[in-house]
C-alpha cells in the first residue's frame, strides 16, 4: 500500500497485462489443459499484514492474501462496470444520494450465517463506529454515509447526506464479514474466527512466517467473469512472508514455492532468463507513489522550498539506476492507467532543474551553508525537511529511491532530506503531531476516491491528506467532481485539481506509477490480475499440474 486510505482513513476476467516473460505468454492463458482439482500452492509476498481483518487492514498490497476470505457486494470488469457478485443488482438515485444493494439468496458466512440486508448493516454500522475503528469512522467515502437502510432480508439502502457519486466504488469494494466475527475476542487482529464469504477460510498461522487458507467446499457465488463457478480448485494455498527480493527469488528457481510477489526491477532479468518461469506485471490504479510534503510545519511551509525540492530531484535518473528500466515515472497525481482522469499535460514539466531549485532557496533565505554542506537560513538553522516511512510499507526498493532522493537533493541544492524509517506506532505518532517534513504513500482506489483521501480536509474526510492543505478551491473541484454524474466534467475538473496540487503549488512530488509484479512456475495455471483495479487476485481460479 502502499499505505490505503485505511490505515488512518479508514484508507473482474481478465485486467489490462503487460508480460515480460520467458515463455512468451502469461500465467493465465498459459493454462491450456482442463484444470484439475487438488492440490496445495505455496505463495511468497513481500508485506505481511498487520492485521488479517480485511477491514482494519490498510495495507493494500497483503489484500491479494485477504481476498480468499473476504468478499465485497459487486465485482468490477475491466472497463470499470460493475459485476454482480454478493449483490444481485443495485439502483443509485437520480441525486447520487440512495445506493441500494439487492443481496443474493444463497450466501453464507464461513461460521454458517446466512448473507442478508441486516448482516451488511452491521457490517457498515462498524465500519463508521469509532470504537471499532477509531481511525477510519467518518472518513473518506464514509464521511458522506448518513444511515444504512434495511428494507427487508434481501434488500439494503445507504443513504447519503450529499451527492457523491464515487460511494458505490466504495460500498462495492468493501470487505464483509459475519456480524458474530465483532464479538471475538481476536477481531483486531483477525484469523480464522473472523468468518467471510469467500472460497477458502484460514486455517493457520504462524506470525512472522506464513498463513494458509484451506478451501471451502460449499463455496457457489464467484462473479460471473471469475475464472470458473463452484469451489476453489487448490485444497489449499500458504503465503509465506519473505521480505528480502533474493530470498522470494531463490525460493522460486529452487522450487520451494510456487508463486512471488514483488520482484524488484534489477532481479525480473534473473527471471526473464529462467524458461521454468513466467513473470507478469500489471499496472495499477489509484494514486502513484509519491512523497507529500506537510504545508503546516518546518521549511516545506514554503512553497519555494517545497518548488526547489522538486526541481533538485532528477527522479529519471534514480529510477533507471534503481530498477534498471523496470519502473514507470509518475508525473501527476493519479496513476496513467487512470486513463478517464489523469493530467498527461504534466509529463515533463517539472523536476531535474538544479539552477532553479538554487535560485528559489537563495531567494528564500536558504542562502547559507554549514560546515557539511547543508543549506542554513539567517538565524543559523539548517534546511531540513525529515520523512517518516513507515517499516511496514516500505517494498518494491523505495527505501533505496529515497536514499537517492536524499543524496541528490543534497548534492544539488545542499537539503537536509532526513529520511527516518520507523515502526507503524510511531508513525502513526508523527502523523497525528503532524511534525513532519513529508511523508510517502500510494493508494490502490479509484480515481475519484484517491483525489478525495489525498486533497480534501482531514476534517471533511481527506484521510491520507499528508500534505495537510485546506483550500477552498480544491474542495470546490473535489465536490464539483463528486456530485457530477457526466465523466467528461468530472475528468476536465480533476486534471484542473491535479496541475494545481503537482506543478502549481508543489505538495507533492510523484515518483513512481504504482504497479504489481508475480512470477509463477510452469506448472501454475489460471493465475490473474484483479479486472479494473489490476492488483493480484485471490487464489480462487489456479490450478496445478497434475504431476506438481
Amino acid at each position: 500500500m502502499s499505505r490505503s486510505a485505511r490505515l488512518l482513513a479508514g484508507a473482474l476476467a481478465a485486467a489490462a497485462l503487460t508480460v515480460s516473460a520467458c515463455s512468451g505468454s502469461s500465467s493465465e492463458s498459459r493454462g491450456s489443459g482442463e484444470p484439475v482439482s487438488g492440490g496445495s500452492l505455496t505463495w511468497a509476498v513481500e508485506t505481511e499484514p498487520t492485521t488479517l481483518n480485511p477491514q482494519l487492514n490498510g495495507q493494500n498490497r497483503t489484500h491479494l492474501i485477504l481476498r480468499n476470505a473476504y468478499e465485497s457486494l459487486l465485482y468490477r470488469d475491466s472497463d470499470g462496470g460493475y459485476v454482480p457478485w454478493l449483490a444481485d443488482s443495485y439502483e443509485v438515485s437520480s441525486d447520487a444520494r440512495q445506493f441500494t444493494f439487492t443481496l443474493r439468496e444463497d450466501v453464507t458466512f464461513s461460521d454458517g450465517e446466512p448473507l442478508t440486508a441486516a448482516a451488511v448493516k452491521v457490517n457498515f454500522d462498524h465500519l463508521n463506529d469509532p470504537t471499532y475503528d477509531e481511525n477510519g469512522a467518518g472518513q473518506g467515502p464514509l464521511a458522506h454515509l448518513e444511515e444504512v437502510v434495511v428494507i427487508d432480508e434481501r434488500t439494503v439502502r445507504f443513504d447519503l447526506v450529499d451527492s457523491f457519486a464515487p460511494f458505490l466504488d466504495y460500498a462495492s469494494n468493501a470487505f464483509l464479514i459475519s456480524p458474530s466475527s465483532y464479538e471475538e475476542d481476536s477481531i483486531s487482529a483477525g484469523g480464522s474466527q473472523v468468518h467471510g464469504t469467500g472460497p477458502f477460510v484460514i486455517s493457520d498461522v504462524a506470525s512472522g512466517q506464513e498463513v494458509t487458507f484451506e478451501r471451502r467446499d460449499d463455496y457457489d457465488w464467484a462473479p460471473a467473469n471469475a475464472g470458473h463457478q463452484g469451489p476453489a480448485y487448490l485444497d489449499s494455498v500458504t503465503y509465506r512472508f519473505l521480505p528480502e527480493s533474493s530470498v522470494r527469488i531463490g525460493a522460486l528457481t529452487s522450487e520451494q514455492v510456487d508463486v512471488i510477489e514483488g520482484i524488484p526491477g534489477i532481479d525480473s532479468a534473473t527471471l526473464s532468463d529462467n524458461d521454468e518461469v513466467t513473470v507478469a506485471r500489471s499496472s495499477l490504479i489509484g494514486a502513484p507513489w509519491s512523497i507529500y510534503f506537510n504545508t503546516i510545519f518546518g521549511p516545506t511551509q514554503d512553497e519555494s522550498v517545497r518548488k526547489a525540492f522538486v526541481a533538485a530531484v532528477d527522479v529519471d535518473t534514480i529510477l533507471d539506476s534503481i530498477y534498471q528500466g523496470e519502473r514507470t515515472r509518475a508525473w501527476s497525481s493519479l496513476n496513467a492507467s487512470e486513463t478517464q482522469f489523469y493530467q498527461p499535460a504534466l509529463e515533463g514539466s517539472f523536476g531535474n532543474d538544479p539552477d532553479l531549485a538554487n535560485e528559489l532557496l537563495d531567494a528564500a533565505g536558504w542562502s547559507g551553508r554549514d560546515d557539511e554542506g547543508f543549506r542554513t537560513n539567517t538565524a543559523g538553522e539548517r534546511l531540513t525537511i525529515t520523512l517518516f516511512q513507515g517499516a511496514s510499507y516500505v517494498f518494491d526498493g523505495r527505501d533505496t529511491v529515497l536514499q537517492a532522493v536524499q543524496a541528490q537533493v543534497k548534492d544539488v541544492a545542499g537539503i537536509d532530506f532526513d529520511v527516518q524509517q520507523v515502526d507503524d506506532g510511531t508513525w502513526a505518532e508523527h502523523y497525528v503531531a503532524n511534525d513532519y517534513g513529508a511523508l510517502d504513500n500510494a493508494i490502490i482506489e479509484p480515481g475519484s476516491a484517491s483525489l478525495q483521501w489525498h486533497w480534501l480536509p482531514k476534517e471533511l474526510g481527506g484521510a491520507v491528506n499528508f500534505s495537510n492543505i485546506d483550500e477552498d478551491q480544491v474542495t470546490t473541484w473535489l465536490t464539483q467532481g463528486w456530485s457530477t454524474p457526466d465523466v467528461a466534467t468530472r475528468a476536465a475538473i480533476y486534471q484542473d485539481l491535479q496541475t494545481h496540487v503537482v506543478a502549481e503549488r508543489a505538495y507533492v512530488l510523484p515518483l513512481v506509477e504504482s504497479e504489481a509484479q508475480v512470477a509463477t512456475r510452469d506448472h501454475v495455471h489460471g493465475f490473474r490480475f484483479r479486472p479494473y483495479y489490476n492488483d493480484p487476485e485471490s487464489a480462487y481460479d489456479i490450478w496445478l499440474d497434475p504431476a506438481s
